[in-house]
């Protein structure tokens, strides 16, 4: 246990000491350890360790939140006071409560813990996948590779009388190649992760990801501009689950619901999407990017079906915009670190599969584009409206993949997309990432089949 259970008693007393009617604290040990490599020499080593305590309050529909890396005994005490200090009724007696400990079922089972390994070790996995990189093609002018591994020990203790932790091991291999012909250069990249240890290689192999990042810059190097025009489009698995995670997930937030600062704010039971669309989020699911146990109020994660063949049927929701929301946590809660107050976020956030064919749906379309990998993009929550690159593309001709091309971005509304999803495959990936929001950047799964949008404006050059 990263701190003793009697100062946690005395630290949450002293958060309610000037009358708010619930007090939490997150207590965290985080070891990140970044190796970046470029061609086959190191350009950098980060060995960052992240230690300290966040302490927050309510009042109602009130809250502050205190922190500090300061883990001596006055050094907390202060901290709950400070939070205490910030919202205050002293008409109020503080609740009593004694605390529980619960452990919660580990879902993800760890093979290999990063820490247990050399630095030579990851080097030579971050070597092998950069090598296969530059032997893909004598255009391959430049291949980097940053291998990261995060072990991140949590506590939480609150006044309602949880106390549990948690034990979260990420790892991800990043590679980016870049081609050259003589007169330009393109870029392509490559970056599985997982809830597992250093055991990820052996389910993904780092020559893989280096190939993978070199093909992909190797497609648009050869690939010409796109015209701009309303088009059909045809969006792959894996990342291209990204459209659906900014353009709608980011508006199916508390944090967005709970203030009617969403474009389905008060829209459960509602048709919000074609009936081939259902979409999930999914805290559980064994290893993946994603997962957790439990989130960061201490609260488990759970399989939440978001949108049901059309229907919008859930919010993913924290325990304070729970609160305005007279609904219950649905374990959504995360945070960076300590030092940030959590708030309703994504864990694993896809489309489910469907009926379609993969090859029906290109073939259905006679003049499109085909997003064979989402880049990154922007979208505003209260009206739905995005703006995402496509970092690699190809023109759809005759109902047949053609010719590459590259600038493509989509535009549109969540609202408008999700009534124009009118085809779904049957085999879904996911693609990793970080996803930025009020309360700090968090690990995110995104996913879908391939999807038909029968309409989309698409941005060229």
């Amino acid at each position: 246990m990263i701190l003793n259970e009697s100062l946690i008693k005395r630290a949450l007393d002293a958060a309610l000491s000037t009358g708010a009617d619930y007090a939490e604290l997150f207590a965290e040990e985080s070891q990140n350890n970044v190796l970046n490599m470029i061609d086959s020499r190191f350009d950098s080593l980060v060995d960052r360790k992240i230690r300290g305590v966040g302490i927050r309050v309510y009042l109602g529909l009130r809250s502050a939140h205190a922190s500090t890396n300061d883990l001596t005994e006055s050094g907390i005490l202060r901290c709950a006071y400070d939070a205490a200090h910030s919202i205050s009724d002293g008409s109020r007696i503080a609740p009593e409560f004694s605390l529980t400990e619960r452990i919660f079922t580990d879902i993800h089972p760890i093979k290999i813990v990063p820490s247990s390994r050399s630095i030579l070790e990851k080097r030579d996995i971050v070597r092998e996948a950069l090598s296969a990189a530059k032997a893909k093609s004598d255009k391959i002018s430049q291949a980097s590779g940053i291998l990261l591994d995060v072990d991140r020990k949590i506590l939480v203790a609150n006044s309602d009388g949880l106390l549990t932790s948690d034990r979260q091991i990420r790892t991800r291999l990043s590679v980016t190649a870049v081609a050259s012909d003589g007169r330009e250069s393109q870029v392509g990249s490559s970056n599985p992760g997982r809830r597992m240890g250093l055991e990820l290689f052996d389910l993904i192999s780092p020559s893989s990801i280096g190939e993978e990042a070199a093909r992909h810059a190797l497609v648009n190097l050869s690939a010409d501009y796109c015209k701009a025009g309303v088009y059909p489009v045809a969006i792959e698995n894996g990342f291209g689950g990204v459209i659906f995670h900014e353009s709608c997930g980011h508006s199916l937030e508390a944090s967005s619901v709970a203030y009617g600062n969403s474009q389905f704010s008060g829209k459960l039971g509602q048709v919000i999407a074609n009936e081939k669309v259902t979409a999930i989020d999914d805290g559980t699911i064994a290893n993946a990017w994603g997962s957790i146990n439990i989130d960061d109020e201490g609260t488990p994660a759970e399989h939440k079906v978001l949108i049901e063949n059309g229907v919008l049927k859930r919010y993913m929701v924290d325990k304070f915009n729970g609160r305005r929301m007279n609904m219950p946590s649905s374990g959504s809660s995360r945070r960076q670190d300590y030092s940030f107050v959590p708030t309703s976020r994504m864990t694993n956030t896809f489309i489910a599969p469907g009926s379609d064919e993969d090859q029906d749906i290109i073939s259905s379309i006679d003049l499109g584009i085909y997003a064979a990998k989402m880049g990154g993009g922007s979208v505003n929550p209260a009206t739905g409206a995005f703006n995402f690159a496509v970092s690699e593309a190809y023109m759809i001709r005759g109902g047949k993949i053609a010719e590459p091309v590259r600038g493509a971005s989509l535009i549109g509304k969540g609202s408008e997309i999700l009534m124009d999803i009118d085809m779904v495959g049957k085999h879904m990936l996911t693609g990793q990432g970080m996803c930025g929001s009020s309360s700090g950047s968090v690990p995110t799964d995104v996913g879908q089949p391939l999807i038909r949008v029968k309409k989309i404006t698409v941005g060229g050059r």
